[in-house]
């Protein structure tokens, strides 16, 4: 029986995880049908609902603005999503006639990752734009890294409780800044980690690009349609090195994948994958 998987949000038609998905899996010669599904907040309990019964589901990715609401539809919580409250991935475990629900974030994997090719080994100190639900595996990647402190710059300092839960959950200090005090701040930080959504940092874009070029750290990304965004062009013209929201999207993407079909995702899968969403392949 083909097996089905799909990634849910909204909007949904600009996703690239369609491409990255059904590249791999015919690389890798398994029957996985993989598609998008426009899925609201309000929507999903009752999306979530109609899957019960059929058997034919491996696996979803959730992306924006679902990844704290999906929480509440899984059985179970594993690995980074358990301590972050946010969660990227569904896995739809079979277990003889019962289905079992299983969360993950392979987003901190995907953030890892992408800013390591980048260089970045590893930071004392790191700065991440806004304060949702991706804010969140962002300061588990900055962990990871190495990092002790960082601040989080929002518009709303309300509206930073995933940032601020994750700091506490992974044990980094926090704090929580207005972005008005962002482009003086970040304009000589190591590590920048935009979760904005596409074009939300356009005004802080401008404000960098008023000031004078200090030598730029490396800033990802994660929104990557269009691209390059603003805050990216500035970011380079300044002689930062960007990271594109692809590459976080890319190396996340694989860690589902090898959930959701239950193979190794080797750097052959990897290559047909970059080449699906243009990305050059990788260097090893």
């Amino acid at each position: 029986m083909s097996r089905r998987a799909a990634v849910l949000g909204h909007p949904i038609s600009h996703s690239k995880s369609p491409a990255l998905h059904t590249a791999a899996y015919a690389k890798l010669g398994v029957d996985i049908e993989y598609s998008a599904i426009d899925v609201t907040e309000e929507t999903l309990p009752s999306f979530m609902e109609s899957l019960r019964g059929d058997h034919s589901w491996c696996g979803l990715s959730v992306t924006m603005p679902l990844k704290s609401a999906m929480v509440k539809e899984v059985d179970e919580v594993r690995g980074a999503g358990a301590h972050l409250g946010v969660i990227n991935t569904v896995v739809f475990e079979h277990d003889g006639g019962l289905v079992r629900r299983v969360g993950y974030n392979t987003d901190v994997a995907g953030i890892v990752e992408s800013v390591r090719y980048a260089g970045v080994a590893s930071t004392p100190h790191a700065a991440i734009l806004g304060g949702g639900g991706t804010s969140a595996a962002a300061v588990a990647a900055v962990q990871e890294l190495g990092t002790r402190h960082v601040d989080v710059f929002v518009r709303d300092a309300g509206r930073a409780g995933d940032a601020v839960a994750a700091a506490a959950a992974v044990g980094i200090s926090v704090t929580v800044r207005p972005l008005t005090e962002a482009a003086a701040a970040v304009a000589g930080t190591e590590l920048v980690i935009s979760t904005f959504p596409p074009r939300a940092a356009d005004d802080l874009a401008e404000q960098l690009a008023a000031l004078p070029g200090t030598g730029a750290g490396v800033l990802l990304d994660v929104a990557y349609d269009p691209w390059p965004s603003r805050l990216a062009e500035v970011w380079h013209g300044h002689g930062g090195a960007v990271v594109p929201g692809l590459e976080m999207l890319m190396y996340q993407a694989a860690e589902q994948i090898r959930r959701f079909s239950g193979c190794d995702v080797d750097a052959a899968v990897i290559d047909v994958m970059c080449d699906s969403v243009g990305l050059p392949r990788r260097v090893f």
